[in-house]
């Protein structure tokens, strides 16, 4: 049996992140669909790639050097894929489209329509992972595209990142809280700041612009999403950072939203995919679109 273009994909996963779990994670797929693989693979090879370890996992000389070449094989297909895929100017299979969850439930609603109708030739296979696992699935060649909230990683292959929009933070509080705005974050009990749990880069920027990072015991809670927080907000359990693209969603008469001062915490929304990607003027397309079918959020005085 011939070493699959997956397998391949899946190591160079596993050789970035050297971990089961978190591989699996960037790869969408099970911890245990993913193991079976690198075990078939090694089978193949007639040789571990990979020393396990108790915190992970290292690459064996014979791992290293077949990850290298893996790598190379890997571009050589994406950049096939893209070639076949935009040959004669009409697109041939759906545009492998991943977002953070701080954006896919909140931006989607308003693009996805837009993007529809302007590139009807065009249709798109939607995921949501955390910023770390979509650049390495764009890196692997398993996502086209990339809809991001930070700047992508200088290391690696290189990435071109096409800035849309810049989205403004916001404070949300109980309804019972007395908040005079704007907003003076520094002034914000630490202890009573919400957060995403580790991973996201929201909660990232959350601690940047709160100076969390001044007061670590103060950070015990952690949940999986914005409208979690959101929910222990409306019941007096603690104040939290928002998007401002999150309001139209999130926002309902049980919290009160608040400006905050000037300079004003925010993230640049960008697109993202591989440099030798042939597709290129497709994405371009695709930012234009975003850029143009974004409805503003009124803004907070």
């Amino acid at each position: 049996m011939p070493i699959s273009l997956k397998q391949m994909r899946y190591a160079a996963a596993l050789a970035r992140h050297a971990h089961f779990g978190r591989a699996a994670e960037a790869c969408a797929v099970s911890q245990p669909a993913l193991s079976q693989q690198i075990s078939a693979l090694e089978d193949l090879c007639g040789t571990p790639l990979f020393d396990r370890l108790k915190s992970g996992v290292q690459l064996t000389p014979f791992g290293r050097r077949f990850v290298e070449m893996a790598q190379a094989t890997i571009e050589s297909a994406e950049a096939l894929d893209a070639f076949a895929l935009g040959h004669g100017g009409s697109l041939n299979r759906a545009l492998r489209f991943g977002l953070i969850p701080t954006v896919a439930p909140y931006l989607l609603p308003e693009i996805f329509p837009a993007l529809t109708a302007s590139m009807p030739t065009a249709s798109f296979t939607i995921s949501e992972n955390r910023t770390e696992a979509l650049i390495a699935s764009l890196v692997d060649g398993s996502l086209d595209i990339a809809l991001i909230g930070t700047e992508p990683p200088e290391n690696g292959p290189k990435l071109i990142s096409r800035a849309l929009f810049r989205d403004a933070f916001v404070l949300a509080t109980s309804l019972g809280e007395a908040v005079d705005g704007p907003v003076q974050l520094d002034q914000l009990a630490p202890e009573r700041i919400l957060l995403l749990d580790e991973g996201h880069c929201f909660r990232d920027q959350t601690i940047a612009a709160c100076r969390l990072d001044r007061h670590p015991g103060a950070r015990a809670f952690a949940a999986t999403s914005l409208s979690t927080i959101v929910e222990f907000v409306a019941n007096g359990q603690g104040v939290t950072l928002l998007p401002q693209i999150a309001l139209r969603k999130e926002a309902d008469a049980r919290i009160a939203i608040h400006a905050i001062a000037l300079p004003e915490p925010s993230r640049m929304l960008s697109l993202v995919w591989r440099a030798a990607n042939p597709l290129s003027p497709v994405f371009e397309r695709i930012a234009e679109v975003i850029e143009q079918s974004r409805s503003k959020p009124e803004r907070l005085v």
